[in-house]
């Protein structure tokens, strides 16, 4: 693994001085004591991160470098053919800002689009068709956050990918298990071109096996070369396109679709929650909800006396079931859909909605934000929403040696994406992430589809700032819906329960939301919880497996620490200050 960082530092010696910009803000360029660290989801994709921030990138370089990785050593999760949310904290501007490279619906989508005879498809003939694949996003928020922040030439990120592309990268077990589990599920396996990649000869890739992939770096060079327009436009943008458009269940995609994507620039979601500052992305993300339930977390805490083990889990499950249920109607495209997201974290609303915990037999309901805090109700504009999401999704925290701060959340929505292939890369599948039925109780859902919307998601980087307003915390997590609840629990654990970064990751997670609550019975401490909730009256649903992958990265007097969820097969690498 060693020959990504030996080709990077080689490239390095001949460059020219590292590349700056003041678009957003001046990069910081003196180094802070702590040095850096990157969490990512794969040791070849942490290498990577780790040799630029050695190297003197900006934390924005160490993403795309090993996010690039990523996209072939665990496409299951994540590549070029799919969307990401990036949370940047610039420390010299002392400012935050928000990328939203989520994916858009084509011009031809329709809210209708997946009814059959009135009835939503099936999610599986949903999942693997044309029709759900959006405009990928990834792409153009690589240019977009290199132009703000990058310190090096663009090439340079993409180098350490292009050549495991070449040169070949040993296959993870994750990948083999999940390439076993879905043979004959789906298309992966009989669609030609991922069939010979994933399949040769009939059978699944082994751990251990050395896979190259020739047409991703071919892919990669061209950007490198010319920039995104070699992905959104041109010989590639073709393939794309006709990838969608094949049968079965072939989409709308077009070419002026890809051309006219960009990356929306949004102001992030911060409120204060206790002696913190919690940010997150605003919607279409679910960032939201990580303010809401700390905060939630807080008022129902404080309402017992001593607090007691049976009071502090009851507290987290009720501060999930709320911000969920308010989650689920609320939360969609912004520029579609009026959503209340500053109301929904407002103290006063969260003040109100903590005194509207439920029995813990009962479903909690969504609240009124507009009732409270003004008294003008507005929780009858939308029908519920319950649309179910994908785990195709990847997290990865990065501190770089200036301080600056990357939390970037990206996926592919189901595993492999809607299971087609063009130039070495899986596409997404992430229109199934809209509501496929567009009314409920005869009333519009906002999560709707709408030509150049895009989906709910919940994703939700996080990066926390301490009662001084410094970088205290970057937490993230993929894992579908329960996205939530897996980066919830990172920062109760360690802003509220006093547990290290990893001590919080590798603890039972724990999901509410809706009718019952999922607890993980499959790790140490899992089942005595499990069991203190039901004997508290929660319809508890015992599980073997969540499919977290916490990455965080904490600041304390001593340093930096980190955590890796141990469910994947993540990395910490720490970088000196200085070398």
């Amino acid at each position: 693994m060693r020959r990504v960082g030996v080709l990077l530092a080689v490239l390095l010696l001949g460059s020219c001085a590292p590349h700056q910009s003041d678009r957003v803000g001046p990069v910081a360029l003196d180094r802070w004591s702590y040095g850096g660290m990157v969490a990512v989801a794969n040791p070849y994709a942490a290498e990577a991160a780790a040799e630029v921030l050695r190297a003197g990138g900006h934390a924005v370089d160490a993403a795309i470098a090993a996010h690039a990785v990523l996209g072939l050593v665990e496409p299951q999760s994540s590549g070029l053919g799919g969307g990401a949310f990036m949370l940047v904290y610039q420390r010299a501007a002392d400012q935050l800002f928000a990328f939203d490279g989520r994916e858009t619906a084509p011009a031809g989508t329709h809210a209708d689009m997946f009814l059959v005879n009135g009835e939503p498809m099936g999610f599986v003939d949903a999942w693997q068709s044309g029709l759900a694949v959006g405009v990928p996003g990834t792409v153009a928020l690589y240019e977009a956050s290199h132009q703000a922040f990058g310190r090096l030439d663009f090439p340079m990120l993409l180098a350490p990918a292009i050549q495991l592309a070449e040169q070949g990268f040993v296959v993870s077990p994750r990948l083999e298990g999940f390439l076993k589990r879905l043979q004959g599920v789906g298309r992966l396996s009989q669609n030609p071109a991922t069939a010979a990649y994933f399949y040769p000869g009939g059978q699944p890739l082994s751990a251990g096996d050395l896979r190259n992939n020739p047409a991703y770096a071919q892919t990669l060079s061209r950007i490198a070369a010319d920039g995104p327009r070699a992905f959104y436009e041109g010989a590639l943008a073709e393939q794309i396109v006709a990838a969608v458009r094949a049968e079965p269940n072939p989409g709308t995609l077009a070419l002026t679709d890809l051309a006219t994507y960009s990356v929306a620039r949004r102001d992030p979601l911060c409120a204060p929650a206790g002696p913190q500052r919690v940010c997150s992305m605003p919607p279409p993300s679910s960032g939201l909800a990580q303010i809401m339930i700390l905060g939630l977390y807080d008022r129902l805490i404080a309402e017992a006396d001593e607090a007691s083990e049976a009071d502090r889990e009851s507290a987290f499950v009720d501060a999930q079931r709320l911000a969920y249920a308010d989650r689920d109607h609320y939360v969609a495209d912004p520029d579609f859909v009026a959503v209340p997201a500053n109301d929904l974290v407002a103290s006063g609303y969260l003040d109100v909605r903590a005194r509207e915990r439920v029995d813990p037999a009962a479903e909690a309901r969504p609240g009124d934000p507009g009732a409270v805090l003004r008294g003008k109700p507005i929780i009858q504009r939308w029908g519920q929403d319950t649309t179910q999401a994908g785990a195709g999704t990847t997290h990865l925290s990065i501190v770089d040696r200036f301080g600056n701060a990357v939390s970037m959340t990206a996926t592919v929505e189901a595993p492999f994406g809607s299971s087609r292939w063009a130039g070495g890369f899986l596409l997404n599948n992430e229109m199934t992430d809209f509501a496929l039925q567009p009314l409920k109780g005869g009333q519009p859902v906002a999560n709707t589809v709408a030509p150049g919307k895009r989906p709910r998601s919940s994703m939700s980087p996080v990066i926390v700032f301490d009662d001084k307003g410094q970088l205290l915390m970057v937490s993230g997590s993929p894992g579908g819906n329960s996205i939530v609840a897996y980066v919830a629990k990172t920062l109760v654990g360690v802003l509220r329960w006093d547990l290290t970064p990893q001590m919080a990751v590798d603890r039972a997670n724990i999901v509410a939301r809706g009718s019952t609550v999922r607890v993980e019975t499959g790790v140490v401490g899992g089942a005595p919880v499990a069991t203190l909730l039901g004997e508290l009256g929660y319809p508890v649903e015992e599980r073997q497996g969540e499919n977290s992958g916490l990455h965080v990265i904490l600041v304390t007097h001593d340093g930096l620490q980190g955590a890796a969820d141990p469910r994947r097969e993540g990395k910490v690498i720490a970088v000196p200050a200085t070398d």
